[in-house]
């Protein structure tokens, strides 16, 4: 399997004190995309990146709409829920989750995955600081990230990388991610540069003893459109346990059919404003309600949809924790 290109010059156990100014974000990109690719993915962003109707898999975005937050927060002052709705936010939960398999290769029966996602870092200061306390005593041998890492879905990104680099530091080992429907490409470099590897419709081999399994990544297929699957598990072998990272679980249907094992998501929040009983007011999402939180499976892919440990447009949950989620590999005969 092809190994996934690095930034030139990228360090991945170097923390940067500075960020990369912007002639050199398109400088990075051009190397690490190709410059063609570099300019659509960049061009897609300038169209289309705080519209509110019309683009993405969903006709309405409420991320995208100017004062949606204000006026959802003074709805919930009015009511006096607010201070609650921000004390569910930040309390962090630790989710386990058991993949069993035939296809586990030997050497990786037990393999401990730990996947963040929708941390929306820059909003959600307290759940960060949750979020890195939680994994610090964990134990894990790989780590994902299935994107939004930045709160708003348009605007300055590197308040949320600064946010982001705090939540690295209490990572350990590898870590990869994809980029979601909140992120601009213009993060990629300052995220490689502290260490995430970002898969970017692409592939690599996690390698164990004498036994490997493919982990890969497509790009934001909900809003930007941007996932090329196809070019993602390119060259993955039929007999290749392989697992995909995909910021929304939307494309269930064709990673299944692309010999996906094992689909890896976030996006929905679990609805993040729920009824009692977690019943989600809306998902943000074409999918059927079971695709919308925890474990599920579609043919033989088994997948899952974290409830993410952030919060998106306001720092507050309702009758839906936030989590972190540590998936477990199993072998069976």
């Amino acid at each position: 399997m092809d190994a996934i290109p690095t930034f030139p010059g990228a360090a991945d156990d170097v923390l940067p004190d500075d960020f990369l100014p912007d002639d050199e974000v398109t400088r990075r990109l051009d190397l690490r995309l190709g410059r063609i690719h570099a300019r659509q993915r960049n061009g897609i962003e300038s169209e289309h990146e705080a519209q509110v109707f019309g683009q993405g898999r969903t006709l309405f975005h409420l991320e995208n709409m100017p004062g949606a937050g204000a006026v959802i927060g003074a709805l919930l002052r009015v009511t006096g829920t607010y201070g609650l709705g921000r004390a569910n936010a930040a309390n962090v939960q630790l989710r386990v989750n058991e993949v069993a398999s035939a296809r586990v290769p030997p050497p990786f029966d037990g393999f401990r995955i730990l996947h963040l996602s929708d941390l929306h870092a820059d909003m959600s200061q307290a759940a960060m600081a949750a979020t890195a306390a939680l994994v610090a005593g964990l134990d894990y041998d790989l780590c994902v990230l299935t994107g939004d890492y930045r709160g708003q879905a348009f605007g300055p990104y590197r308040p949320s990388l600064m946010a982001m680099r705090e939540v690295v530091r209490a990572l350990r080992g590898d870590v990869f991610g994809v980029l979601g429907n909140h992120d601009t490409i213009r993060m990629t470099p300052d995220l490689e540069d502290m260490g995430v590897r970002m898969l970017l419709n692409e592939h690599t081999a996690i390698v164990r003893g004498n036994a490997s399994i493919c982990l890969a990544g497509v790009d934001d297929a909900h809003f930007f459109r941007s996932d090329n699957l196809e070019k993602a598990m390119g060259g993955v072998g039929d007999d290749t346990f392989s697992i995909l990272l995909s910021h929304t679980p939307e494309i269930y249907r064709q990673a299944a059919h692309a010999g996906c094992d094992l689909m890896l998501s976030g996006h929905t929040h679990g609805g993040q404003i729920c009824l009692p009983g977690g019943v989600p007011l809306t998902l943000e999402s074409h999918l059927p309600r079971r695709f919308g939180r925890g474990a599920w499976r579609h043919g033989r892919m088994a997948g899952y949809t974290t409830a993410g440990c952030g919060a998106c447009i306001l720092p507050v949950r309702f009758n839906c924790p936030p989590e972190i989620t540590l998936h477990r590999l199993v072998r069976t005969a």
